[in-house]
């Protein structure tokens, strides 16, 4: 008779975060299959578990997947874990979950911690809608472009990013999608746990001007503000985006998200109606 996979979330930082029913489920499976050993092992050391731990991960995940999937067939029960929070969210498992869903093998989720989860009902932000997107692409480029692909999201906006790309970050999310509600949040359930609301410039800043950032970080985007500033002048708008080191047709399109305008129009706007034509060497 095929045995279950469990798929368990650990903590995100406190160890005392976890479910009476999850320290059970790793203590009676068979096995734990977890991204570092080592890591695991600390959490199952302070709960006296002493249950196999199984390394998978990112490189070898496609291989393992198929050992543990014949394990359970075999009528062994599996506990699937991450390093942190709940598997699969921008961690590896998804190829084990998918094999076992193939195989009709029994999978039961054990909730837990979770931190976009964690950052989400501190933030003030809204919560009945939320996009969860992961980890932000590394390259500029590519980063700005999911950024512009999400501008009319009407729901809260969740990325992850890591300590050495966050100012990068803020500055980006300030480019492309203007003046919103941005909440960062680090070290959620640990000792330095901290939670900056404000704009992007202004949490930039704060950040900016500590000697070292670390921290693993989750970024909240609230949806646009309702331009009070419909009474600045496009161009005033377009001068400071360029001020701030935006490109100029970037600074533009913008601009036209932001006042519900196209391109086309912000371009007619600011170039204002043409002047006579006067030829070269004419007198008034």
């Amino acid at each position: 008779m095929s045995g279950r996979l469990y798929v368990v979330s650990t903590p995100i930082g406190n160890l005392e975060d976890i479910t009476y029913r999850a320290v059970r489920i790793l203590k009676e499976a068979d096995w734990i299959a977890c991204e570092d050993t080592r890591t695991t092992r600390r959490l199952l050391d302070y709960y006296g578990i002493a249950t196999r731990a199984i390394s998978y991960h990112e490189h070898n995940e496609t291989e393992r997947a198929a050992e543990l999937i014949a394990r359970i067939e075999q009528g062994e029960n599996g506990a699937l874990v991450s390093d942190a929070g709940t598997p699969l969210l921008s961690d590896p498992g998804y190829r084990v979950v998918h094999a076992a869903a193939e195989a009709g093998i029994r999978i039961e989720p054990v909730p837990g911690p979770s931190a976009l989860l964690a950052a989400l009902v501190v933030s003030g932000l809204p919560t009945d809608q939320f996009h969860f997107a992961g980890f932000l692409p590394a390259k500029q480029g590519q980063r700005r472009h999911l950024l512009e692909s999400l501008a009319d999201e009407t729901a809260t906006l969740i990325f992850y990013e890591a300590p050495h790309r966050i100012l990068e970050t803020l500055e980006d999310i300030g480019a492309i999608l203007g003046k919103r509600n941005i909440v960062v949040a680090r070290e959620l359930t640990k000792l330095y746990e901290e939670v900056l609301r404000g704009t992007a410039a202004e949490i930039s800043a704060s950040l900016a001007s500590r000697d070292l950032i670390r921290g693993e970080f989750v970024v909240l985007i609230g949806k646009a503000l309702e331009p009070a500033a419909a009474e600045v002048p496009i161009e005033v708008m377009i001068d400071a985006l360029i001020g701030a080191g935006v490109d100029r047709m970037e600074a533009m399109k913008t601009v036209a998200r932001e006042r519900g305008l196209s391109k086309r129009e912000i371009y007619k706007l600011i170039s204002g109606p043409p002047g006579p034509k006067i030829k070269p060497g004419a007198r008034n």
